[in-house]
């Protein structure tokens, strides 16, 4: 008994958190900021975001196997965040403002899976794990930031599904940059 009632609670925090942020997200949402998140969120779909700049970064350093072990160890993200970790939860997404047979503003793709954890979020973090150490390392922890912010503007996720995607994809990085390191 005692442990549904730690349960319920926290789920009851993360839905005051989820409400709390979607709440916040309500207040900004609009046609100014539609373009940059829909965009940006769109130009992240199967990692193309991250693999286009790992690429150019081979390109630059003259190093083919930088895209190669890039691509490799997103796969290897990719495939665990969106198989197994999501088939253990099954979370429902957002409701979006759209009608389900309407397309989605901006190119975007409507998600079948579950909602959490969030694998844009995931392969943004690792990806910018991976590439830290390049003269843009940086900028990509931000880039990978509006990434994940992204998701929650256009109600493709829940603000929890993104903490946890973000977090997860760090220590996913962080393996990958041990087994498969890009310099």
């Amino acid at each position: 008994m005692l442990r549904n009632g730690r349960r319920a609670r926290a789920v009851s925090r993360v839905q005051a958190l989820d409400d709390a942020v979607d709440d916040w997200f309500d207040r900004i949402r609009g046609p100014v900021l539609d373009p940059v998140f829909y965009g940006l969120s769109s130009a992240a779909d199967h990692g193309l975001l991250w693999l286009s700049l790992g690429s150019i970064r081979a390109v630059e350093r003259g190093e083919p196997a930088i895209a190669l072990r890039l691509g490799i160890s997103m796969g290897i993200e990719s495939a665990l965040t969106n198989g197994p970790i999501k088939m253990c939860f099954r979370r429902v997404r957002p409701d979006d403002d759209f009608a389900p047979h309407e397309p989605l503003p901006y190119g975007m793709h409507r998600p079948i899976s579950s909602s959490f954890p969030s694998g844009h979020a995931a392969s943004a973090f690792t990806a910018a794990m991976l590439l830290r150490d390049t003269p843009y390392g940086s900028a990509l922890f931000v880039l990978a930031a509006l990434v994940a912010f992204s998701r929650v503007y256009t109600k493709m996720h829940h603000a929890s599904d993104v903490l946890v995607g973000s977090a997860l994809g760090l220590a996913m990085g962080a393996v990958a940059r041990r087994l498969l390191p890009l310099q």
